[in-house]
């Protein structure tokens, strides 16, 4: 069975784990595919839209703007059910939740992109408008995570797209919509860890969301001393 290293698959600044290895081979869905073994709450939308998205209700496959969470459908950047004849069809229920809630794998998008155009594609089927180089990544990382095997086009797709890449950084546009505070939740419940009523930088970095910008929902409970309109800088 030929296998291709991470190491090879994203050279040289795309490490993703030096020592792992991804199988390549077709895909097998060895046991069958049951959604439901896959379920997963839909609380998790807040928790990208805090971790993965600074607060920003966008999705990086066009980086396009909304202005509530229901415009949105959580998205699985590996598809579920490719995941599932990748190798998670031979895994027990602890690692196919885990997969599921894997904040790593999860992004926003469109119902009309996540529905209609990538659906349960990999790499080699569908690719992004946006931010085409972060997604090969992001797969590379999740497949190399669970193990997950990639068929001899897909592997080709990645190889060809992150030869073309300077940066794997996920980039978002600078216009963006504002969300609604009750979309994303009060910013006190999601960043005030101690509950004093203030987001501290500390806290604002242990979130991912800093700098914060004066128009971003948490910078009205934080002190700006310059009064620049950025703070945890």
């Amino acid at each position: 069975m030929r296998k291709l290293s991470c190491a090879i698959l994203c050279i040289g600044l795309w490490l993703v784990q030096a020592q792992a290895q991804i199988e390549i081979k077709p895909e097998d869905r060895c046991s069958e595919y049951l959604r439901d073994d896959y379920s997963y709450p839909q609380s998790l939308e807040a928790r990208i839209l805090e971790v993965n998205l600074g607060g920003w209700i966008v999705s990086p496959y066009t980086n396009e703007a909304f202005a509530s969470l229901e415009d949105t459908d959580i998205e699985h950047i590996v598809a579920i059910s490719e995941a599932h004849d990748s190798g998670l069809c031979d895994a027990g229920a602890k690692k196919r939740r885990e997969f599921v809630q894997d904040l790593e794998n999860l992004t926003l998008a469109s119902p009309h992109v996540n529905r209609n155009q990538k659906r349960d594609n990999d790499f080699a089927q569908w690719q992004p408008a946006e931010n085409a180089c972060w997604y090969a990544h992001t797969i590379l990382k999740v497949k190399a995570k669970y193990r997950l095997s990639i068929d001899t086009r897909e592997a080709a797709a990645l190889l060809n797209a992150l030869a073309h890449c300077f940066t794997v950084d996920l980039k978002i546009p600078a216009q963006r919509t504002i969300p609604e505070q009750s979309a994303m939740g009060d910013p006190l419940d999601l960043y005030d860890d101690n509950d004093n009523g203030r987001i501290t930088c500390a806290e604002a970095r242990q979130h991912g969301i800093a700098p914060v910008h004066s128009d971003h929902p948490a910078y009205q409970f934080m002190r700006d001393p310059d009064g620049d309109g950025k703070v945890c800088e």
